[in-house]
Formats: C-alpha cells, sequence, structure tokens
C-alpha cells in the first residue's frame, strides 16, 4: 500500500515537474474559492504551482488581483488588492505573473503606486519603463562589503547641520504622534539635502494630503528629483506593504548606478500595520501589542537595505529617514523601541513644542544622532556641549522661571541659559533661509558668544539656592 501511495507522489511530482517546463502560452494554472473570510480567500487547485508571494487574478465580473499569503489544510490563502464583493464559490483564481517594475531617470518627477503604475497621468501621461526590473525583496549588501557611514551632508537646516548631523548613508527614525509636522519636514529635507536622487514612501497617508505634500509642501523643485510612492489609508494592507517595498527597490536602484539617494518613508508604522494585518490573516499568532514576530524581522531586513553602498566606486548610498508614529506619545511602546535599535539616531517631535509655534517641533534633549561626535570637529563638538547644557539647564529652571521664583544675578550659568533660550528658539526653527553647516555653527557660536555672562573673566559662578 505504501509502496503504491509513493508511486502516486511520484507520478504527480513528475507531471507537476512537466508541466512547469511548458511555455506560459501553453499553460493556464486554475484554481477556484472554497472559503472566504473578510479579504482573505481559500483557494484549491493551485498546489505545486503557486508559492508563498505569488499573485493571482480572481475572476469576478470586475477581475481583482489577490496574493498568496500561505497554505493551510490543502488549499492557498489568497489575500486580496481590492474589494471582495462578487467572489462566490467556485469563482476561478488564476495565476498573473504581473509586470515588475522596470524604473529608470524618467521616473523622476513623477508620482506611483506599488505596482510602479503611475497616478499622475492625467497631468505627465504614460511612464515609460526602463531596461531592468527590479527587486521588491532585494537582500542588502553583506555587512562585509560596505563602505563606512560617509561625511556630514548639507540639509539646509539648522538643527540637523548641527545638533543633530545627517551623514551620507545614515538612517535616522523621527518619532512623533500625528499632526506635529513630521510630513512637513521630510518634504523640507526632501527639496535641501545635498542628494541626487529622493525617493518618497507615502505608506498610509490620507489621501487628500498626497496632492498638498507634492505641490505644496514638496513644491516642484523638490518634485524634480524625486520619485513619490503612495499607498493612501484606504488602501489594502497588501499595497501598503507593496509600495514600501517598491520605494526601497527604487532607492536601490539608484545607487547602484551610482546616485547618493535620500530615502523618506512616512511612515514606517504603518507599513508595520500592514504586515500585521497579512500576518494574522495567513494564521500567525500576535506578540508585542498585538504584532506578531515577523514583524520586527520585516523591520530588521527593510531598513537594512538602506544604508551605505558597497565598497565600490559604481555604487552610490542611500541616506534613509523613517517615521514612526508613536501611539499617544509613548516614545517606549514595542514599535518605536524596537525602531530605534535598528536606526543610527532618532529624532523626536514634541507635541508641545508644536504647540508653542516652532517648526520643526524637535526636542534637541532627547534625540540623539550617532554620528557624533566622529562627523563634527573639536570645536564644533564643544560648541554643541556648551549649547546643550545651556538647554538642559532652562528645562531645569523652567518651572521656578513661571513661578517667578528665580531672582537673575542668582547664577551665572542660569542666567546665560535664561539669555540664550529665545535666540535658541529662533535658531532651531526653519525659515525660508539655507545655510551651510559653517554658517549654522557661526550661528550657534554668536548666540552663546552673546549671551555668555561677563561674571569673573568668563568663569561661571558658583550655583545658589533659588531666591526666597
Amino acid at each position: 500500500m505504501f509502496d503504491a501511495a509513493r508511486a502516486r507522489i511520484a507520478s504527480y511530482e513528475r507531471l507537476t515537474r512537466t508541466l512547469k517546463a511548458l511555455e506560459p502560452q501553453w499553460l493556464t494554472v486554475r484554481g477556484e474559492v472554497v472559503a472566504a473570510r473578510g479579504p482573505v480567500l481559500e483557494v484549491s487547485g493551485l498546489h505545486g504551482f503557486a508559492p508563498v508571494g505569488t499573485l493571482c487574478r480572481v475572476e469576478t465580473s470586475a477581475p481583482v488581483m489577490g496574493e498568496v499569503i500561505g497554505f493551510r489544510d490543502g488549499v492557498h490563502l489568497v489575500m486580496l488588492y481590492g474589494k471582495a464583493e462578487g467572489v462566490a464559490p467556485a469563482t476561478r483564481v488564476t495565476l498573473a505573473g504581473g509586470e515588475p517594475a522596470r524604473p529608470d531617470a524618467g521616473w523622476l518627477g513623477r508620482i506611483v503606486d506599488g505596482f510602479g503604475r503611475p497616478l499622475d497621468t492625467a497631468k505627465h501621461g504614460v511612464l515609460a519603463p526602463g531596461a531592468e526590473a527590479v527587486s521588491l525583496l532585494a537582500d542588502p549588501p553583506r555587512a562585509t562589503e560596505r563602505r563606512a557611514v560617509g561625511p556630514r551632508l548639507e540639509t539646509g537646516t539648522h538643527v540637523f547641520n548641527t545638533f543633530l548631523p545627517l551623514c551620507r548613508g545614515q538612517r535616522l527614525g523621527l518619532f512623533a504622534g500625528s499632526g506635529v509636522g513630521k510630513s512637513t519636514l521630510l518634504a523640507h529635507l526632501a527639496a535641501r539635502v545635498e542628494i541626487d536622487v529622493a525617493v518618497i514612501g507615502l505608506i498610509g497617508e490620507r489621501g487628500r494630503e498626497v496632492r498638498e505634500f507634492v505641490e505644496r509642501t514638496l513644491g516642484p523643485e523638490g518634485l524634480a528629483r524625486s520619485v513619490v510612492v503612495v499607498a493612501t489609508s484606504d488602501d489594502p494592507p497588501l499595497l501598503k506593504r507593496r509600495a514600501l517595498y517598491l520605494a526601497t527597490a527604487l532607492a536601490e536602484h539608484f545607487r547602484d548606478r551610482g546616485r547618493q539617494v535620500l530615502l523618506l518613508v512616512d511612515s514606517l508604522t504603518r507599513f508595520a500595520e500592514a504586515h500585521r494585518d497579512i500576518a494574522m490573516a495567513a494564521g500567525e499568532p500576535p506578540s508585542a501589542r498585538s504584532f506578531p514576530p515577523s514583524t520586527f524581522s520585516q523591520l530588521a531586513h527593510l531598513v537594512e537595505r538602506s544604508g551605505p553602498g558597497r565598497e565600490c566606486e559604481t555604487s552610490g548610498d542611500i541616506t534613509a529617514l523613517y517615521t514612526v508614529l508613536v501611539q499617544g506619545s509613548d516614545q517606549e511602546e514595542p514599535l518605536a523601541d524596537a525602531v530605534r535599535g535598528l536606526l543610527d539616531g532618532h529624532v523626536v517631535l514634541d507635541r508641545e513644542i508644536a504647540e508653542r509655534g516652532r517648526y520643526p517641533a524637535i526636542d534637541v534633549l532627547r534625540s540623539i544622532s550617532r554620528t557624533l561626535p566622529f562627523c563634527a570637529s573639536e570645536e564644533e563638538n564643544g560648541l554643541l556641549g556648551q549649547a546643550r547644557r545651556r538647554m538642559t539647564l532652562h528645562r531645569e529652571m523652567e518651572t521656578m522661571l513661571r513661578l517667578g521664583a528665580y531672582r537673575p544675578g542668582t547664577d551665572a550659568e542660569t542666567d546665560a541659559a535664561i539669555a540664550a533660550h529665545e535666540p535658541m528658539e529662533k535658531f532651531l526653527a526653519t525659515g525660508a533661509e539655507r545655510p551651510a553647516v559653517a554658517e549654522s555653527f557661526g550661528f550657534l557660536k554668536m548666540i552663546l558668544n552673546q549671551t555668555a555672562s561677563p561674571a569673573a573673566g568668563g568663569r561661571p559662578q558658583r550655583r545658589q539656592g533659588p531666591a526666597r
């Protein structure tokens, strides 16, 4: 009996290999729907032909695309890229290879979806494909083949030129709640940072804000050297995840052609939520804050694909900024904590700072760039240390200052911190000017010198208690 069963299995495998070897025009693999649970269909008849990640076409009256996300009890689990209306028992499902994205320089200035299809055809027409297809799930360069993080980039923004330097090939995270100015900050950087190409992934963005972001915030100058990949908040989880895969693949495409690339992603949290929906639909159990374990490995793989390029003359680098939407401004939630450990620095945007009208609303004292102190000179590091000490002291004394419990002249360091507060707030705000790194440090030095206490030849007086 067992020999007969093994013989049948071997015969089936030989038949499967023979069918797979046939030319595509001679082979159409069809399955049929046996069950539907929300956006996930159970499909029979695809055994041996549809590994995880295979694209399918569900043949309803208005055909809809799907993707194999797993298999269970002899059936394939197919998640839809659209709505399940019209799906019925025995609805046919056929394999669809799908045309891979083929980017080239003509994609700059364009807006595309997760499949590389243009979303701005009314204004710019069709999008011509390039010569080579990109892989959505490429492996990152090996650690031993990568060059080190490169020199500091000109960002045209005081805070990133000084306190939070952005170096070539570095990966920074922007951590903030909703409505604190993450998208605006990303657009400013896309237009100002010293790079060749910007790839912007808007993942889970509100639909009405996409055009506003592109036309007003990013502007013609920023868009001209950018490719924008969009998946709006009402798109299915598969499309949101695919959009970030494509954005990363586009950055790799330009990097491998020697370009310096800035990858801006808003937001990594929406990608993680989309992957959570897909993984749980495939049967993976939840763990930390309902995120299944594969979410964190996916994030690590995705982030590792950016960074310095290979140690060769023909490769560029991918400098990346990822936004992380923290729930209730909780900077220690599992997702934020995991992402912080994967990146080369984190920038915290604070709602209280935004509410008092200073943009970008970066809390400098809670933010750090891990390229310091190595990317700055000894003099620059001295200025940054002095400025941070004054900002820290002002924060410590803030409650007493509001209550009027501090008397000017009591302590020289505190007087200097108070005098420097308003100039520093103006310094940290982004304006129309686009300062170079040297100019930013020149302004910072001037602020510190003009607000220094003249006590005892420049030496700080002994700290005393507050006036009673």
